[in-house]
């Protein structure tokens, strides 16, 4: 056996090593990095739907729904189902502004029986730093603008920034971020308003794993 064939063994073993401790690796962390999302998600879901409010496993109890026009996206969205005493009491819906200045700006918008926005949270963006991030809660507070509204028949215009006539600030020299955010709230608030029957009388997909 020469040395190039040697060396060559050498490195092909090194590589069967390599790729099975990535896969090792992988397989032991994948169970911690999963829960750590759910409890992220968790997180994020009580900080727009008072925990109190709700006795059923939120995360655990939801819908899934393409409805691009009102929810931003072609693949499907999200709806977790918060309910007392088996009766409705609101959702946390995924929903996406897709025209934001650097792209799509993910979101969870939690919204009450009675129609009334109760949080807004930013899962993702790509927005300016500096500018158009000023979304994101731990930046700004921007985003609690949207707490307690009501999207009143006859006063859709409301729900707009104050530079297109309605009631959310804009952020100096970037609207088109709190532009996209609004829009893709009342678009949010609309669906739910339109869809509240079906949302809650559909099947479970989100059941908990055995």
């Amino acid at each position: 056996m020469n040395n190039m064939t040697k060396n060559g063994l050498i490195l092909a073993g090194f590589a069967i090593v390599s790729t099975g401790l990535i896969s090792v690796t992988q397989i032991v962390t994948a169970p911690v990095i999963q829960l750590q999302q759910q409890q992220q998600l968790l997180k994020t879901l009580n900080a727009i739907l008072d925990p109190q409010q709700y006795d059923n496993d939120l995360q655990h109890d939801c819908v899934k729904v393409s409805a691009a026009d009102s929810l931003g996206r072609q693949q499907p969205q999200v709806i977790f189902r918060a309910r007392q005493n088996d009766q409705p009491i609101g959702v946390a819906i995924e929903t996406t502004a897709p025209d934001g200045y650097n792209g799509s700006i993910d979101m969870l918008v939690s919204i009450t029986n009675d129609n009334q926005v109760n949080g807004v949270r930013v899962l993702k963006h790509n927005e300016t730093p500096g500018l158009g991030d000023k979304i994101e809660l731990r930046i700004s507070d921007w985003i609690l603008s949207f707490n307690h509204k009501k999207l009143e028949k006859g006063l859709e215009q409301q729900w707009a920034v104050k530079k297109d006539g309605g009631q959310f600030d804009q952020f100096t020299g970037a609207t088109i971020t709190p532009r996209a955010v609004v829009k893709a709230v009342k678009k949010s608030v609309l669906y739910y308003q339109q869809n509240k029957q079906q949302i809650f009388a559909a099947a479970n997909q989100c059941e908990k794993p055995s």
